[in-house]
Parts: structure tokens; C-alpha cells; sequence
């Protein structure tokens, strides 16, 4: 007795349907996406350009407002943009290059390959420079000349090397340094062979002027442009669909191995590794995003593996909200319902505060009272933390204390009031208030034991 087969027919019919259903998939989402875009351009939190793929097809892609303050050029997709630290892929990845072709490896210590710095670089492995547990300080210096003349004067390094993470360019500086010593060639170079050229990024260019004509220049939100002062070499130029063959390629493994991507993936206490943030489960790759800003450019690059998602965005006018962004696209591919995005009060605080700590206080709380349907505070504690930290940077501690201790009173998690305090310490030793700072630590240890960046700090001040 014979086996009964469908006709061929039935099965064309339903290829045809899973084609159809697909089609109207995208389009769905694509009007969807559209319609989010076009409202936070106008609501004025993103001016960019934006890609995003689904299970390897573009579904969207497209460029909102301008391509410089005086609003004569509209941006396109083919425009470049600076994308701040993400731009650090590049240097580790080139790093683990290396190590693959057999001219180093990550156990090594610095003074192996960098001559001339203090005794403190024969404890520095390689792989402490990647994930920046170095123990290097966060330098003030803007140029190559600047950052090396400041190592070589650096009596002692502000941690032991492996633990605590410090966000430092003098890091990012010496791998390049690294790989223009192995590589007999200048890191523009090595990057354009080894990095850009095997994935596929035909436009992306190495330290490009940002007055250059393929350039979208950056501003604020009066439309004023911003002076580029990056003195440091080593910055990458690019556009979406660059980035989007950056990810295409290194997540699946085509410019360094899995065991390569994950040395380089690994990521320290609170802070984030080379690549930002990466996980693995079960050996496979599951999530690859990081987020970079620089001088009013900011990009963020999203590939969700698990659901099969890739959304690029980068913008010239930085409003930190491409990651509520990204968070709104990606609820529309999963037939969610999102929120779009509000203004970053971050964004507008830390001027008012850096101009008129007084002035910008008074602002704030007219924002709580007045302005919440304007303004984003679901994570009112970040934005307090982040204004304090800006304006501690420029060396104004007694305000970024005013600031940490009035996150303290928000309701917030015990990591957070952790984070707070540990930062607070930090104003005091800057103050040269040792006890104070002891006193901050201890307190940032009660509210989170696992604080590895507090607990080290405040073994080194106890020495």
C-alpha cells in the first residue's frame, strides 16, 4: 500500500504564505518604528540616523534633522559620526588579534612591550589593561604626547593592578601603543587592515577630521555646534551600516574566535568590559550592546542574538536616550506596547548646575513640580549621580557631594546608595580629606557588602 503525498502545489502555497506573513511583518513594524522615530525627533531627543534589522533583514532604516547646527544639510544614511568609547572595540579586539597570531599574550605585563614607564608597569598584565582594572587614574590629559609624558611621571597607580575598575584613556592609549609596537604599522593602519577591511566596513575611517564633508557635525540643543576638543588619536568615524557589519561580523566569530571574544568580554564589578556589555549562555552568544558619546556625538549599538535583533543608532546631537530608544523599537518587534521617550533631564541639569549650582538646583525642582510630562525621571537617581559625577570631573567637589548625598534621599536600591557614598568618598580624598573618605567607604560597605570598587579603595586608604 502506497504512501499518500500532498501536491507539490500545497507546499508552494505555504511558502508563499510564510513569505506574505513576513512581508507584512516588516511592513507593520516599519510604520510602527517610523511613527516612534518621527515622535521623539520631534519631542527633540533624537536627530540621527537609525537601522534596524530582524532575523537578518533590514526592516528600517532611515536619518532624522540635521547634519550641523545651521541647519542648511539634512543628515543622510551614508554620514559619519564619532562614536566616543565604542571605538574601544576596536583597540581590544586588535589586542586579541594579536594574541591569535602568536605576538603576545594577555598574561603578559605591560613593560614588556612599552619602555621607558615607572617600575608600577612590570605589574600591569595586558589583560588588566582590556578590562581596565589596571589601577592607571583617570587622566585629565587630551593627547597622545600629553597621556605618555603623564605615565612616565606617574609616581605609583591609584589601585593594585586587578582590582578595582577605573574607566581611564591612558588604558585605551597603551594598547594602541601596544599594537602599533607588535604591528610594525600606525594603529590607523593595522585597524584598516585587520579590523575594517575583514568586516566589511568600506566607509569607516581612523581619526577623520570632523570638519570633513562626510562628517555629520555635532550640537546642542540651541543648535550651537561643538568644538571637537579630542586631542587623542585613535577614534573612529562611521556609519550605521559599518556598524552594523562590525556587529555581523564579530559576533559571529569572523574576526576573532568565541575564546578570543570572550577573554575580551569579561567585565569587572560594576564597571563594563572592552566590548560593553556581553553575555554568554550556554557557550552561545546571547546579547552584544554599547553605548559611546563623545562631544555631543552618541551611538548605540544593540544585537540582541536571542531574538534575532540588530538596531544601530547614532546620533550628532547627544540627548542619552538612544537606549530608550532602543528599548521602544525593540517592544514593537515583540508586539509589546512601548513609551517614547521624554527629554533627558541629565542633559539639561548638568549646564544649569556646571553655570549656577544655585540656578540649577532651582531648576530641578521646578522640573519635579511643573515639568514631568516633559522630562524623563524613571531614573531620576541616575541622572542626579550622573550630574554629580560631570561636574566632579571639573573639579567642583563640594557641589558633586551636594548632589551625591541629595540622591541619598530619593527612593532608591542599596546598590545605589552604595555607588552614592563611594562616590562621595572619592570628592573627599580629591579634597585631600582622608578620614571622611574612610568614613564614606565604610558607609558604602553597610549598604552593599559586594562593592569590589569600595572595598578596594578603602583597603588602599587604610595602607
Amino acid at each position: 500500500m502506497s504512501r499518500k503525498t500532498k501536491p507539490r502545489s500545497i507546499y508552494v502555497l505555504l511558502f508563499i504564505t510564510v513569505l506574505l506573513a513576513d512581508s507584512a511583518f516588516s511592513q507593520r513594524n516599519n510604520s510602527r518604528i517610523d511613527s516612534l522615530l518621527k515622535a521623539v525627533y520631534t519631542i527633540g531627543v533624537f536627530n540621527g540616523n537609525a537601522l534596524v534589522v530582524h532575523k537578518g533583514k533590514v526592516i528600517y532604516r532611515n536619518s532624522f534633522g540635521y547634519a550641523d547646527g545651521s541647519k542648511t544639510k539634512l543628515l543622510d544614511q551614508a554620514m559619519l559620526f564619532d562614536i566616543g568609547s565604542i571605538s574601544k572595540e576596536f583597540n581590544g579586539v586588535g589586542i586579541l588579534v594579536l594574541q591569535q597570531q602568536g605576538k603576545l599574550s594577555l598574561d603578559d605585563k605591560l613593560s614588556r612591550y612599552i619602555k621607558g614607564l615607572p617600575a608600577w608597569s612590570d605589574s600591569i598584565q595586558l589583560k588588566q589593561l582590556i578590562n581596565y582594572t589596571s589601577g592607571l587614574p583617570a587622566t585629565a590629559a587630551n593627547s597622545d604626547t600629553q597621556i605618555l609624558a603623564e605615565l612616565k611621571n606617574l609616581p605609583r597607580l591609584a589601585a593594585a593592578p586587578g582590582k578595582i575598575y577605573i574607566y581611564s584613556y591612558s588604558n585605551v592609549f597603551l594598547q594602541r601603543q601596544i599594537i602599533e609596537t607588535l604591528s610594525g604599522m600606525s594603529y590607523a593602519a593595522f585597524t584598516g587592515k585587520y579590523l575594517l577591511k575583514p568586516a566589511g566596513m568600506k566607509n569607516s575611517v581612523v581619526d577623520l577630521p570632523v570638519t570633513s564633508a562626510t562628517m555629520a557635525k555635532a550640537f546642542d540643543n540651541n543648535f550651537k555646534e561643538t568644538a571637537y576638543a579630542q586631542g587623542m588619536t585613535g577614534w573612529l568615524r562611521t556609519s550605521v551600516d559599518d556598524l552594523y557589519q562590525w556587529l555581523l561580523q564579530l559576533d559571529n566569530f569572523k574576526i576573532i574566535s568565541k575564546t578570543s571574544m570572550k577573554a575580551l568580554a569579561i567585565n569587572f564589578a560594576d564597571g563594563e568590559s572592552s566590548l560593553g556589555d556581553v553575555r554568554f549562555e550556554e557557550d552561545k552568544l546571547i546579547w552584544h550592546q554599547h553605548h559611546g558619546s563623545n562631544y555631543n556625538y552618541e551611538a548605540l549599538i544593540t544585537d540582541d542574538v536571542k531574538n534575532e535583533t540588530v538596531i544601530v543608532l547614532v546620533t550628532n546631537s547627544q540627548q542619552f536616550k538612544v537606549n530608550a530608544v532602543t528599548k521602544a523599537i525593540t517592544s514593537i518587534i515583540k508586539n509589546e506596547e512601548y513609551i517614547v521617550p521624554k527629554k533627558s533631564l541629565y542633559l539639561d541639569l548638568r549646564e544649569k548646575v556646571l553655570d549656577d549650582f544655585n540656578k540649577g538646583m532651582a531648576f530641578y525642582r521646578d522640573v519635579k513640580t511643573n515639568q514631568q510630562d516633559r522630562y524623563d525621571l524613571s531614573f531620576e537617581i541616575g541622572d542626579i549621580i550622573n550630574t554629580g559625577k560631570y561636574i566632579m570631573r571639573r573639579q567642583r567637589y563640594d557641589d558633586a557631594i551636594s548632589l551625591f548625598m541629595l540622591g541619598t534621599t530619593l527612593p532608591i536600591a542599596a546598590t545605589d546608595f552604595s555607588y552614592a557614598y563611594q562616590l562621595t568618598a572619592e570628592c573627599y580624598q580629591k579634597k585631600g580629606y582622608r578620614e571622611m573618605a574612610i568614613l564614606y567607604l565604610q558607609k558604602a560597605l553597610e549598604k552593599d557588602a559586594a562593592n569590589a570598587n569600595a572595598k578596594a579603595m578603602l583597603n588602599e586608604l587604610l595602607k
